[in-house]
């Protein structure tokens, strides 16, 4: 008897209108009694169940999706990787699973997701008298350091590069900073000497062709 009784309560929970939880694969529409069949991935409740008939599914339209057995009456809109939030697809939208977004060249993702991203920003420049200490990812952004004494960098040096020392000669017209370069000119006595050793050379050239002519003469 006790057998017999347990199998009409599962036959009466399984049939229409007479659950009021429903449960695996299975939903209760807005308004109705009966748990009706989800839908299955890449698909939507084109009609609802009856009595007498099981949920009737359509296709996603193009850009819409579905990931999961559900029971929505319409897909959901595949999201949109839009530049102008530093994104760029990373994989395309099907009828089963949603785009997927990735940084753009040059930025770095500020709202991570699994395997994708839904904000990104341009990595940080380093302004000049920085040097680039840790190059931008795709997760994280660039890490500047300061140049120290005798040293500089435009912003773009991935170390900071020693100030130039002005030879024998030369003058300094504008000492090193942290964001430029010693600059070297000619002083007025070194091209005194460069011409005078210009010429010396020039007349011991010309004395010497004139000696070995001389001989073979």
């Amino acid at each position: 008897m006790e057998r017999f009784l347990s199998a009409l309560i599962i036959v009466a929970v399984s049939l229409p209108g007479s659950c009021e939880i429903c449960m695996g694969l299975s939903y209760s529409p807005t308004g109705y009694e009966e748990c009706c069949p989800m839908c299955n991935p890449g698909y939507y409740v084109y009609r609802h169940c009856t009595e007498y008939s099981s949920t009737r599914c359509a296709p996603c339209p193009s850009s819409t999706y579905t990931d999961t057995h559900s029971g929505l009456e319409a897909c959901r809109r595949c999201t949109a990787c839009n530049s102008s939030a530093g994104l760029r697809v990373k994989r395309e939208c099907s009828s089963t699973s949603d785009t997927l977004c990735e940084p753009l060249e040059g930025h770095y993702c500020t709202d991570p997701i699994q395997d994708g991203c839904r904000g990104a920003v341009e990595h940080t420049k380093c302004k000049p008298g920085q040097f680039i200490k840790q190059q931008g990812t795709a997760s994280s952004d660039t890490v500047c350091g300061d140049c120290g004494n005798s040293t500089y960098s435009d912003g773009t040096f991935t170390s900071c590069r020693p100030h130039t020392q002005c030879q024998s000669g030369y003058e300094t017209i504008k000492e090193g900073t942290p964001s430029s370069d010693t600059e070297c000119h000619t002083s007025i006595i070194g091209l005194v000497l460069a011409v005078s050793a210009a010429v010396i050379i020039a007349v011991t050239v010309i004395l010497t062709a004139y000696k070995k002519a001389g001989m073979m003469v």
